[in-house]
């Protein structure tokens, strides 16, 4: 481990404004071990010695997602080390993950305020500088170590390569640099059957409460709660209320750490498969009680 790393690394995401993040421990085989919302960078600063020493004790992942009220923060994956070289000019800091695997962030100053077409724009960015397109905007502190079993039992340190503090780009700046991918028509993906069910309004429809559905999953031989049937279960709520598929399947990986951990592992299609597995159940359910409408009840 590396503490001068982990400060640098928060002092970088704070010079763009960030000044809380929300905290996942995950496990060598990615299980989340803790979730910790809203964690502020000075409690992170005064802690994060003894947490990354415990972290590598017991073989476990420090994971932050920044939160940022000034600028938006684009989290570019999956990078090879010459196209984050390239990056490295618009960007506030890159970190080199494992072995020939980099990651760079971006941060915007005009960037869409707008929920979807934030989520678009992000999309657009990533896509044309080549990244991972379900990054999810967690990354592993830079001074700890890469758990995963494939890298098993050398495991590598993750690192800052490149810090440039305080800088926060234009959408000019990046359009000139060619990095936003042209509009294209999106499909949805074959394997997942669309419901054909109106939505209802947007101002009469509210997500179901997380915990809430945390709180009522049943629980694993540890005592902790089987965050997967937790995820299925929010899920199914939430289209009930009238939540499409895909609106569903964006916000679990808003809310849900097991989703967020999938997807940093690669695993691209967990959101998207729980929640659409859940309208399969809505619409058996629907079936066999056809008069009985949506529940409204949860959260």
């Amino acid at each position: 481990m590396n503490i001068g790393q982990a400060l640098a690394m928060l002092d970088a995401f704070a010079s763009v404004g960030v000044t809380a993040f929300d905290l996942t421990l995950t496990s060598l085989e990615g299980e989340p071990r803790r979730f910790n919302p809203n964690h502020s960078i000075d409690d992170l600063r005064r802690s994060i010695g003894l947490m990354l020493e415990d972290a590598e004790r017991d073989q476990q992942n420090v994971i932050i997602r920044p939160r940022s009220k000034t600028a938006t923060l684009i989290q570019l994956d999956d990078l090879t080390s010459e196209t984050a070289g390239k990056l490295a000019p618009l960007s506030f800091m890159v970190l080199l993950t494992s072995p020939g695997n980099c990651q760079a962030w971006i941060a915007v100053k005009d960037a869409p305020a707008q929920k979807e077409a934030a989520k678009e724009f992000a999309r657009k960015l990533r896509k044309g500088a080549g990244a991972d397109p379900t990054a999810t905007g967690a990354t592993r502190i830079a001074g700890s170590l890469n758990f995963k079993t494939k890298y098993a039992p050398a495991f590598p340190l993750v690192e800052i390569s490149h810090t440039n503090p305080g800088n926060i780009v234009s959408l000019a700046e990046l359009e000139k640099a060619g990095l936003l991918a042209a509009e294209e028509a999106s499909l949805p993906p074959a394997s997942v059957p669309r419901r054909m069910v109106p939505p209802k309004p947007a101002t009469a429809r509210k997500w179901p409460d997380y915990q809430q559905s945390l709180e009522g999953a049943p629980k694993k031989p540890d005592s902790t709660p089987d965050r997967s049937m937790a995820d299925f279960m929010w899920c199914k709520w939430a289209i009930e209320r009238g939540w499409s598929i895909d609106e569903t399947a964006a916000q679990l990986l808003e809310i849900s750490a097991k989703a967020q951990e999938n997807a940093s592992r690669g695993d691209k299609g967990y959101a998207l498969l729980t929640a659409g597995n859940a309208a399969k159940a809505v619409d058996r359910d629907r079936a066999r009680h056809p008069s009985a409408g949506s529940s409204p009840r949860h959260g």
